[in-house]
């Protein structure tokens, strides 16, 4: 039986947080498990075990937490992240109702329309915060008011859902003190958005509806607002600042989105691939098992890392490199089998929204200050100041020389 080798590695340090690509790599060279020996944690961070994991959710369950932190884990079992078919289909089915296809095409000219104004009003600026002035806009002004909680908690919802991510990790500072965030958010959902004081069109007023006909156990309702709240917010806010930061430091590679839009869906893909904003969440072994020619007891709480599944060079050639014309549509940034991400078309809608404007009226972007994020649960910049130069205003050779 091939022993297992293990790594003191902390991947929710700040070090780690910042920058974890060489801890990924290492991992990935070292063998297809890593028993990460401070959280108790075995490392799949291969791309072909990671995406084979997530399609075999009878063999790596979610039900018994997703997180790290065991009393966590244990509290939250039964939310949608956490939990198994039938359960999970049940509250996925009623979740995924205002995010179908008919839906997102009612929604599309609402979302254009506001995404057209607000690159407008930014390239006119010359200069903003592509994290907060651009990459929030959209999730906070329309999404949030498509879930309906009310306007006004909607300042709170950014702290909410970083803390609820942050929570994700193992009870570190970043944890202790998200903590009482979450118990905020979990007491509002309770005791706020409930019929009466949401909006009764709203995405959050359909879950209750759905449970007064009987489609799942109402007292699910609270718990599942974490999962219009969370995914919806954080995670394209990161994934659209992380591409914004992609094309400043790669012009070359906006030049040929802008000639050619037709790979924008493409280059979302590949920004996310590089830049995944959720880089891991565990599973549990339901029985004995091998992964890689590594066996694992039942019980084995397993750490699949997205972000070093989505840069290993087992699977893309030059994993390192920004390359819009790459296609890799099967990057695992969005998850994949049951639990892939229920709000990715929303998401792909937004950014592409953006990009598409932003392609009409900027030339180049230069980055002026930048801050990453640390959150024990994401990846991502947290500020990008940029200057834009218009399409009527070309960049200066000094700055920006030919590719």
């Amino acid at each position: 039986m091939p022993e297992i080798p293990v790594s003191d590695v902390d991947l929710f340090s700040d070090e780690a947080r910042i920058d974890p690509y060489p801890i990924y790599e290492r991992l990935r060279e070292t063998g297809p498990v890593v028993h990460l020996s401070r959280h108790d944690l075995y490392a799949i961070s291969r791309y072909e075990d990671v995406r084979t994991a997530l399609m075999d959710w009878e063999t790596f369950s979610s039900a018994r937490g997703v997180f790290v932190d065991p009393q966590l884990n244990a509290q939250l079992e039964g939310i949608t992240l956490c939990s198994d078919p039938p359960e999970h289909e049940m509250m996925r089915a009623v979740l995924g109702r205002p995010l179908r296809p008919d839906r997102m095409r009612e929604i599309a000219p609402r979302i254009e329309a506001e995404a057209d104004r607000i690159v407008t009003e930014l390239v006119g600026k010359g200069r903003f915060d592509a994290a907060t002035e651009l990459a929030e806009h959209l999730p906070m002004a329309v999404v949030s008011d498509l879930v309906g909680l009310g306007e006004g908690h909607r300042g709170r919802m950014l702290e909410w859902a970083a803390a609820i991510w942050d929570v994700q990790g193992p009870a570190n500072e970043r944890f202790v003190a998200a903590a009482p965030l979450v118990e905020e958010f979990l007491g509002f959902a309770a005791n706020e958005a409930v019929p009466g004081k949401i909006d009764p069109d709203g995405w959050a007023a359909q879950l209750y509806q759905a449970a007064d006909r009987g489609e799942l156990p109402r007292d699910k309702c609270p718990v599942m607002m974490l999962d219009y709240v969370t995914p919806s917010l954080d995670t394209t806010i990161l994934a659209i600042t992380s591409a914004i930061a992609l094309f400043a430091g790669h012009p070359e590679q906006w030049d040929q989105l802008r000639a050619d839009r037709s790979l924008i869906p493409h280059a979302i893909n590949e920004s996310l691939r590089l830049e995944s904003p959720v880089p891991q969440f565990s599973r549990v072994l339901t029985r004995d098992h091998e992964v890689g020619g590594v066996p694992l007891r039942a019980g084995t709480r397993v750490a699949l890392l997205y972000g070093s599944a989505n840069r290993d060079e087992r699977k893309y050639p030059d994993p390192t490199r920004f390359d819009v014309t790459r296609r890799p549509s099967d990057q695992l940034a969005f998850g994949r089998g049951e639990h892939a991400c229920i709000g990715m078309a929303l998401a792909r809608m937004e950014m592409t929204a953006l990009l598409e404007r932003l392609a009409d009226q900027v030339s180049r972007f230069e980055v002026v200050a930048s801050r990453p994020l640390i959150n024990n649960g994401l990846r991502g910049l947290e500020h990008l100041e940029v200057r834009v130069h218009r399409t009527d205003s070309p960049a200066p050779a000094d700055v920006f020389p030919p590719a």
